[in-house]
């Protein structure tokens, strides 16, 4: 995560991320399911500001970036306010966690699209997690942070390293890579979003799991084409069995020239990889010109 800092504000920019591997490996006892993920951060942020407060109040305002900056979330009924924000929740908990009576003021601009499968409110989270730790003086080591990030979420302690890593278990222990080659995207969300959990509910694990290991040596080398070949996601058929969309964006982008292309997480995004960051902005401004409002062209890792 980027983190700037002034005198009185700490601001985080909070990537989305893509999975280039998702396997689903069998429900758990606890209700979960155990996964197999690469994950990786993409330059398209949310940013939250964080501004100590000594009333001991915990407050956030929302905004959305142009075209609808002008705009408060609470027009857009989906999105989760309050206490219940995945931000508000992660500064309550730290707090609570540090035995401390601070407050703060927080504001958080959203650019990640909504039910996307690219973890914009669990990006937040861990945004919230980094900018209290620095404006509240804790100093808390990543480690200790993310004890806390479990508990908020399976996808939050991923963005505490802002780096691309396999994560396992409900996708809460995370393995950082070490220095990867840049990757180019183009991203698409459709109007409609998903339900994590009713595609989970519709996912049925294979008998014979993929790896994930050809894919990260795949990208290792630099290998474009093996990278496009090994791209894997579960779900993907559970979620093609909700939504035409996902079938309907397969097969747009297999009009176009990418190296390898799938949905991301639960959906309902859509993700080409693209050879440089030239034909990524020329292949979204084709699939705009097809009648996509939201997209993409984004590079990775962050």
């Amino acid at each position: 995560m980027h983190v700037r800092r002034t005198s009185s504000v700490v601001t985080v920019l909070a990537p989305a991320k893509l999975n280039l591997f998702l396997e689903v490996l069998g429900k758990r006892a606890d209700g979960f399911h155990e996964i197999e993920t690469l994950m990786v951060p993409v330059r398209l942020s949310d940013s939250l500001s964080f501004a100590p407060a000594a009333d001991g109040a915990i407050r956030c305002q929302c905004l959305w970036h142009p075209p609808r900056a002008t705009l408060r979330l609470s027009q857009f009924p989906r999105v989760v306010l309050g206490d219940d924000n995945l931000a508000v929740r992660a500064a309550h908990l730290l707090r609570t966690a540090a035995g401390i009576t601070a407050g703060a003021t927080m504001q958080l601009v959203k650019r990640v699209p909504l039910e996307a499968g690219m973890a914009g409110g669990s990006s937040d989270a861990a945004a919230a997690l980094v900018a209290a730790n620095i404006g509240w003086q804790l100093n808390w080591p990543l480690e200790r942070l993310s004890e806390i990030a479990a508990q908020l979420g399976s996808d939050v302690p991923f963005f505490l390293s802002s780096r691309p890593a396999l994560c396992t278990g409900r996708g809460e222990h995370v393995m950082p890579l070490a220095e990867m080659p840049p990757l180019y995207f183009v991203i698409v969300k459709p109007p409609a979003g998903l339900s994590t959990a009713e595609v989970y509910r519709h996912c049925r694990p294979s008998a014979v799991p993929h790896s994930a290991q050809p894919l990260i040596d795949a990208w290792r080398r630099g290998c474009l084409a093996d990278i496009g070949r090994r791209l894997h996601n579960r779900l993907e058929v559970a979620a093609a069995e909700i939504s035409p969309t996902i079938e309907q964006l397969r097969g747009e982008f297999n009009r176009f020239d990418f190296i390898g292309h799938q949905m991301t997480g639960s959906g309902s995004a859509y993700f080409g990889i693209c050879r440089h960051a030239k034909q990524a902005r020329r292949l979204a401004a084709a699939l705009r010109s097809r009648g996509f409002a939201q997209v993409f062209a984004v590079a990775g890792p962050n």
